[in-house]
């Protein structure tokens, strides 16, 4: 196909669009709760405003540079060497509400786990593009590509941060089906991790807490039930055109994490169900454009990379808003472009750089 002069100015647009609406609603949910813990409404805005201009700032410059060059063994490996030593290296800083999740510096940090996501669709891309017509050799390519994810996995499952570990493992089976994998492989890789989902969901107290309270969160309404509930009370409350920007009620220490894990309960409060159905209809077109990138292009690198890109925004996207109607149990996952959280936002624009700069070659 003959390369495209620009970008795809749709892909482009909903993306700027998705930042600039978080940065909105980040401010209207954590106004009240940054003037009480820290004498100023815009402390949380302010600091999603710089890793947001960071982020496109990164966004604009890796558009500019052909996704090729990230097709080599050197490059490759390296980002995964890296990722892999700062999982195990978050261990050495000290916890925070019993998680080894965060570099810390000074008033900043860092989450490694963000950067295990495009680190491992990068692997994949590289290592799937030439084993398509190989993916009935079980042991020297399916366990081959899934050996760095499951390091990846099991270390941030130690952190412990489950979520993000689902949604790393959710990616690269997607991923492995593209690339032709059996379905058979599939429910065998179900059924090895099975005892360790038991073990995580309900041998570990606070988690096995939190699987009863979504079957019955009125059971325990001011205890496990509480961010169900809460979260539930702020869609409900926000009707079809909701209360109002900045008129929301939950978000006044009553729905925890407002600002971040919740912040669709809080959209759905003050826009209702206008608001909610333009941030979903936001993230379809952002997975129409970036699978239509994937599915078009004639390399196989590049399918790879912006099909894993596409798939890691919609299953984050997917999980947290799943979480905030409770149609799954209480994880701490971010909306993607959206939630406050420095580190996600800059990775995933960062990541959209790339993205955009595969839609160069789609004509």
């Amino acid at each position: 196909m003959a390369k495209r002069v620009g970008v795809d100015k749709w892909l482009f647009g909903v993306v700027l669009l998705l930042v600039l609406f978080g940065l909105v609603t980040v401010f209207s949910a954590s106004a009240v709760m940054a003037k009480s813990a820290f004498g100023t409404p815009y402390y949380f805005m302010l600091r999603q405003a710089m890793w947001a201009i960071s982020g496109l700032v990164a966004l604009a410059l890796l558009m500019q540079v052909d996704y090729r060059r990230y097709n080599n063994p050197k490059f490759v490996f390296t980002v995964v060497g890296i990722t892999m030593v700062l999982l195990m290296g978050v261990f050495a800083m000290r916890d925070s509400h019993n998680t080894h999740r965060w570099f810390r510096f000074g008033f900043a940090s860092f989450q490694p786990s963000e950067l295990a996501k495009p680190a491992l669709v990068l692997f994949l891309a590289y290592f799937l593009q030439t084993r398509i017509h190989k993916m009935d050799d079980w042991k020297g390519t399916v366990l081959r590509a899934a050996l760095p994810p499951l390091v990846f996995v099991a270390l941030i499952l130690k952190e412990p941060d489950l979520g993000t570990a689902m949604v790393c493992a959710a990616v690269t089976a997607l991923m492995l089906y593209l690339a032709g994998m059996q379905v058979k492989y599939l429910g065998i890789g179900l059924l090895c991790s099975a005892p360790v989902l038991y073990y995580m969901l309900f041998r570990v107290p606070w988690r096995r807490a939190r699987m009863l309270a979504f079957v019955n969160p009125e059971a325990d309404p001011r205890g496990t039930g509480f961010h169900i509930l809460q979260s539930l009370i702020a869609v409900g409350t926000g009707g079809i055109r909701g209360l109002g920007l900045m008129e929301g009620r939950q978000k006044l220490f009553y729905l925890p994490e407002p600002h971040t894990d919740f912040i669709f309960a809080n959209i759905c409060e003050e826009l209702g169900l206008i608001g909610a159905l333009l941030v979903i209809t936001l993230f379809i077109i952002l997975g129409y454009r970036g699978m239509r990138a994937a599915f078009l292009s004639t390399d196989p690198f590049a399918r790879f990379l912006a099909f894993g890109i596409t798939s890691t925004v919609l299953i984050q996207a997917f999980f947290n808003m799943s979480v905030v109607v409770a149609l799954v149990p209480t994880k701490g996952i971010t909306l993607p472009f959206i939630s406050f959280g420095g580190t996600s936002l800059f990775v995933m624009l960062a990541s959209m750089g790339v993205l955009l700069n595969v839609t160069r070659e789609i004509d």
